[in-house]
């Protein structure tokens, strides 16, 4: 089970905080590439692609966060409004939803979520969806 914690950067190697910062320079096309990037902030580009997905600054805006979780479902009728129901259970609101057809009786769904007014954590969500029996293979892809 993934969790998530907020923690004071001090206790961080410094690495972490120089992905954020190359990711950022990508972002906002200061460079042209990740190997500008990583030669910018002193990392490898080993060390960027290992946390990219792993290390993010909250936003200052905590007002609109939004989620993306995969998961795989059985190709059974009212799995996806099951998982549906549970998400607005959360307070989460759904922003789009891609389902590709099922192979061998399972499909997989991304769902890219609202998650600012989210009762409990993002971690809460994913354990419901788990616990539920109708999702397999859980996965939050990434947070903002």
């Amino acid at each position: 089970m993934e969790k998530y914690y907020i923690v004071d950067s001090s206790i961080l190697p410094e690495s972490f905080d120089r992905v954020i910062k190359a990711r950022n320079l990508l972002e906002t096309r200061k460079v042209h590439n990740v190997s500008e990037a990583v030669k910018e902030v002193g990392i490898s580009r080993g060390t960027y692609y290992k946390y990219k997905d792993l290390v993010f600054l909250p936003d200052e805006e905590m007002n609109d966060r939004k989620a993306v979780i995969s998961m795989m479902l059985r190709h059974e009728q009212g799995t996806l409004s099951k998982v549906l129901v549970n998400i607005s259970e959360s307070n989460a609101s759904i922003l789009t939803i891609n389902q590709n057809i099922p192979i061998h009786g399972v499909a997989t769904v991304v769902i890219s979520l609202d998650i600012s007014h989210l009762n409990g954590t993002i971690d809460d969500l994913l354990d419901k969806l788990k616990q539920s029996n109708i999702a397999d293979n859980v996965q939050l892809i990434a947070v903002e």
